[in-house]
């Protein structure tokens, strides 16, 4: 079994992200490729990171935790007013490669409205930097996302058809995790000289 960390990124209790993170760990489950106990979902909405930097780093020591112990990582991005949210960007300053390096990682932007794009754009520009997260080249858009996975059948033709690319996307994150394993495990992380990216 995988060990796999869902980040919703929202900064808002009972968040649409915290749903897409639900649903797409239970769908994890249901194809066999982690288990309620072998993943978590890390929730910024539910237990916010202070604002870098601060003294009290709040919850982070147990995302530290979970996020090293995963093999692979999603990242769901909500977009306010066209960009990423402040709560998904303020988790990659406190992320390093020693949580995150070389695992794969799967981006979900999410949209009330047919937006969602630009969070996946603009987090593959600059998040990965110091952390080494590996983005797939595949992504997730959820949009409309009050209309769908809100519940175990879909209800339309849109959510029939996230829900098969969401299929498609998870196996493509599981395939990549397993081949990046021995990787990560080759690469030494303790060079002083190469602590940043470039």
């Amino acid at each position: 079994m995988l060990n796999i960390a869902l980040v919703a990124g929202s900064s808002r209790n009972n968040s649409q992200s915290g749903k897409v993170a639900r649903a797409l760990r239970q769908r994890l489950i249901e194809m066999g490729q982690t288990t309620q106990d072998t993943s978590s979902i890390i929730d910024l909405g539910l237990a916010p990171l202070p604002l870098w930097p601060a003294e009290d780093a709040g919850p982070w020591s147990m995302y530290q935790q979970q996020l090293a112990a995963a093999d692979a990582v999603v990242i769901i991005a909500p977009e306010w007013n066209g960009m990423a949210c402040p709560a998904i960007k303020n988790f990659f300053i406190y992320a390093s490669k020693a949580e995150l390096a070389h695992k794969p990682g799967l981006l979900v932007g999410v949209s009330s409205g047919i937006g969602g794009a630009y969070p996946i754009s603009e987090l593959r520009a600059s998040s990965y930097k110091n952390c080494r997260l590996c983005y797939l080249p595949e992504h997730l858009i959820v949009r409309q996302v009050e209309k769908v996975l809100n519940g175990p059948q879909a209800v339309d033709e849109a959510d029939e058809r996230l829900r098969a690319r969401i299929d498609y996307a998870l196996d493509v994150l599981v395939r990549y995790a397993h081949a990046l394993q021995p990787v990560r495990a080759a690469i030494g992380f303790d060079n002083p000289a190469f602590a940043n990216g470039m």
